[in-house]
């Protein structure tokens, strides 16, 4: 055992309301807005195959030419209220919105930089109106802040000379005053989702990271922070020299989601983020970015995998420069929300089967609040379908399934018991959707004629 100051607070899950929420809300909307929205991957005629939100440093844009993209931040277009709606309709429970990425431009008129939508022809709170948007539709709110930030003079990605190092004191300071303001200015959000600290100057600096989240809890008691914020004293990242979390709950898993028979990850919280399109966060207008663009069928499997892991998935949006939403995000918001209407009990409120296992055609989930017990509910998400047109389920033992009922309407699906262990029933017919299955089931070999109705299986 490493001796840290700087590492891992208590390992014990979260159980206060807080947390307990964000566990149970298992799907976000992450968006990603800024000035690199309006050149969306574009500088001067010449497209960069690269992350929009990069374009500053990918493309070698001056500081002063690219500050001067602000008085082009007209908002022509910008309608929160929208982007809020759209969320909800998807069956998203929280946002993550970007305060100030790695450019250094701040959504909100802080009191600490000139780079902001002070700036700006409107000269508006886009960070107030947007968290307002969110919370009248009753979603929660996160506030993402890139440490990382190319528009400060002072910051350094490595501390080779005592120059460097107070330059960095001083980028530090001015993290932390606008950290601290974001705190008082929207006490009502729930938690701070950190980025661009994988650099050496961040990493040497464990110490402020360990502050940073202290003194947020104080502002915003009960605030939510993820494990990519924190360092220790040895310059590890989320997990510290011990191999303990950091954080409240893990956020390593970008663009990609733990196997999915990999249970040790329910050991903590964890939250996966995922792209619509190829590999770009911000508005990215070109042929190569939509190239990659995921379908609602792939959007659900990969929350279905993450739910049946105990983890959230964070969905993130690019709006267009003038702060609309791209269409064809809207219309694939609403296709995954019409099958969390009728399939939402798989998600929301859920997480991991205890005992069943990954049975490769799909994904089993349970009610949190009985995801631990050996009687309830499962249920099984199913993503592929065999060529046999049968699905097998490998019962865990000591447990039986006495009915199976379509999620979506109720109906009753006849089954077939093989063994003690295991039973199939027809998969469903081909929609290009996932088919969710609830499974009643209790303990082998009781009595029918003693047992209690299940009010959690009355579907219709």
């Amino acid at each position: 055992m490493i001796a840290l100051r700087y590492g891992a607070g208590p390992q014990e899950l979260r159980q206060d309301p807080a947390m307990r929420a964000f566990r149970a809300d298992r799907f976000g909307q992450f968006v990603h807005w800024g000035l690199y929205a309006l050149p969306a991957g574009t500088w001067h005629g010449r497209t960069i195959e690269f992350a929009a939100e990069f374009l500053m440093h990918s493309a070698k844009v001056s500081r002063e030419d690219w500050a001067a993209l602000a008085r082009d931040f007209t908002l022509d277009g910008f309608d929160p209220a929208a982007w809020a709606r759209t969320a909800k309709a998807m069956g998203a429970r929280y946002v993550t919105v970007t305060t100030k990425h790695h450019d250094g431009f701040c959504l909100w008129p802080s009191a600490h930089s000139d780079f902001t939508v002070a700036a700006t022809p409107s000269g508006r709170d886009v960070l107030g109106e947007i968290l307002a948007a969110y919370q009248a539709e009753g979603l929660a709110t996160h506030l993402y802040y890139s440490v990382l930030d190319w528009h400060h003079p002072d910051w350094r990605y490595r501390l080779d000379t005592d120059e460097d190092r107070a330059a960095f004191d001083r980028y530090l300071d001015f993290a932390a005053n606008q950290l601290v303001e974001l705190a008082e200015r929207y006490p009502q959000v729930r938690g701070f989702w950190f980025d661009g600290t994988w650099d050496e100057s961040v990493k040497a600096n464990g110490r402020w990271t360990h502050e940073i989240e202290r003194i947020l809890k104080e502002r915003i008691p009960g605030a939510i922070v993820n494990s990519r914020l924190r360092a220790d004293d040895l310059g590890a990242r989320h997990f510290d020299s011990n191999g303990d979390l950091m954080g409240d709950y893990e956020s390593g898993y970008e663009r990609r989601l733990p196997a999915p028979w990999d249970r040790s990850v329910t050991a903590h919280d964890w939250e996966a983020c995922a792209t619509i399109t190829q590999a770009t966060w911000g508005f990215h207008d070109s042929a190569w970015a939509d190239r990659g663009r995921k379908t609602p069928a792939q959007i659900i499997e990969q929350l279905a995998q993450t739910v049946s892991l105990g983890g959230n998935l964070l969905l993130n949006f690019g709006p267009r420069g003038d702060g609309s939403l791209v269409p064809a995000e809207v219309d694939l918001a609403r296709e995954v929300g019409a099958w969390m209407h009728a399939n939402g009990a798989a998600v929301h409120g859920s997480g991991p089967a205890e005992r069943w296992e990954y049975p490769g055609w799909g994904f089993y989930t349970a009610p949190l609040d009985a995801a631990g017990a050996e009687t309830g509910l499962v249920h099984a998400i199913v993503t592929r379908i065999p060529v046999s047109g049968i699905l097998t389920v490998e019962v865990p033992a000591g447990l039986e399934v006495r009915a199976i009922r379509a999620l979506a309407d109720g109906a009753n699906v006849p089954f077939t018991v093989l063994d003690g262990h295991s039973l199939r029933f027809p998969a469903p017919a081909s929609t290009g959707m996932p088919v969710v299955f609830a499974l009643e089931t209790g303990p082998a070999g009781e009595d029918p004629a003693l047992r209690e109705p299940n009010p959690d299986v009355a579907l219709v």
